[in-house]
């Protein structure tokens, strides 16, 4: 299934508490169960102002529809094409 990493602009994330993530991250479970099977969060990484969400979806069009749901910004969307690392190097 095609992946793609979300940016999602959220000025002073970085700065919730443990509890305020996990009630995000809640709401984001809770649109993913709705939606069903082809869309799958991978993991996101939390910066001061801004969320990187990676996710597994057929479609940009799916992704987009969960952000609407859960109330979060979806800002670019982009599908990766490879993943590198330092192995990738060798």
């Amino acid at each position: 299934m095609p992946q793609f990493v979300i940016e999602r602009d959220m000025p002073g994330v970085g700065g919730l508490s443990p509890d305020q993530l996990k009630d995000a991250s809640q709401g984001s479970c809770n649109v993913l169960r709705q939606l069903g099977p082809d869309i799958q969060w991978v993991h996101s990484y939390v910066t001061d102002d801004k969320i990187y969400c990676v996710y597994r979806a057929p479609s940009e069009e799916l992704i987009r529809r969960h952000a609407e749901m859960a109330g979060f910004p979806a800002n670019s969307i982009a599908r990766i094409c490879a993943t590198i690392d330092p192995t990738t190097a060798d």
